[in-house]
């Protein structure tokens, strides 16, 4: 497989090409990193949160938006799928690095996590990436400086011309778009987590409606996850059966039926001390090659209304 940061960085082309039509800013900073301004002080755009689930997914995934319904409201949804979800989910798409530096904080998601590989999922999959280029998606309500591009820089061993740094807001459309995005991802990492092979893990479809965009982060953060937990639909194709495809869906937590408002304001918004299982699509359609098909999990869309509505 080509590296991802290198396939990563040809959309980033892209998206300086057409910043003007995607409603983005780029920024160059003092040495040389660029910023992409995809929801922070720019209101964000379903075409920017598409391409940049793409970006996040180093182009191994096709996503699109199609029309549906949440409580009988018309509603987009969004829809990823990839034939490659252990690198385009796990070593790309996934949040895993969190930034904090002199006063930003930041979520990290992309390829350049693949760079440092130091989660456990790069053991899994095998996988680690050597590029002189950095793609560093950050989910933040303020934009990174110098002093975050030098960072990310040095962690992922490449120059600071080499870094680049598309950020967005999760209140903002790129955030509700880009969270929408997710619910394939969400499958593959909970069933990785349960000890599943991830290599094993053949193809993999999610959508999940888009969430209006809320007022401050707490708010959309919560929206965006409900969207997520109770209207996230995955379906997976694997190559080995298992005997706990049933824990994959947000169904199978402890918490499942509550709004995340309530369930975060219950933690003080301390994520730390959230079960990993609740971060979960609502539901999941497991075909196992030559095998069983599973159908587990279910929607909740009274939840979601009240969420969105």
């Amino acid at each position: 497989m080509e590296s991802l940061n290198r396939m990563a960085t040809e959309l980033i082309d892209e998206a300086i090409d057409f910043a003007d039509e995607l409603t983005i800013d780029v920024y160059g900073l003092q040495g040389d990193a660029a910023v992409l301004d995809f929801g922070v002080d720019v209101p964000g755009a379903v075409e920017a949160g598409l391409l940049l689930a793409e970006i996040q997914t180093a182009g191994l995934a096709t996503v699109q938006t199609r029309m549906d319904t949440v409580g009988g409201a018309p509603t987009p949804h969004v829809e990823l799928s990839t034939d490659h979800p252990a690198l385009g989910l796990l070593c790309a798409g996934k949040a895993g690095w969190e930034l904090s530096v002199d006063g930003f904080e930041g979520l990290g998601s992309g390829p350049a996590r693949a760079l440092v590989a130091e989660e456990d999922i790069f053991t899994r999959v095998g996988y680690r990436d050597e590029f002189d280029f950095a793609v560093l998606t950050l989910e933040s309500d303020t934009l990174p400086d110098e002093d975050v591009a030098a960072a990310v820089a040095e962690r992922a061993g490449v120059p600071e011309s080499g870094v680049f740094l598309p950020t967005f807001s999760t209140a903002s459309i790129t955030g509700s778009v880009v969270a929408a995005a997710r619910a394939a991802e969400l499958a593959t990492f909970r069933l990785s987590e349960l000890g599943y092979d991830p290599s094993e893990i053949l193809s993999a479809s999610g959508s999940a409606p888009v969430a209006p965009v809320a007022g401050d982060e707490e708010a959309a953060m919560a929206r965006t996850n409900d969207a997520l937990a109770y209207g996230g639909q995955v379906s997976l194709t694997v190559d080995e059966p298992f005997d706990r495809f049933d824990e994959i869906v947000s169904t199978a937590g402890e918490e499942y039926g509550r709004p995340f408002a309530d369930i975060f304001d219950d933690v003080d918004w301390d994520f730390d001390e959230l079960p990993v299982d609740l971060f979960a699509p609502a539901q999941v359609t497991v075909d196992v090659v030559g095998g069983d098909t599973h159908v587990v999990g279910e929607t909740h869309e009274d939840i979601l209304a009240e969420s969105f509505y």
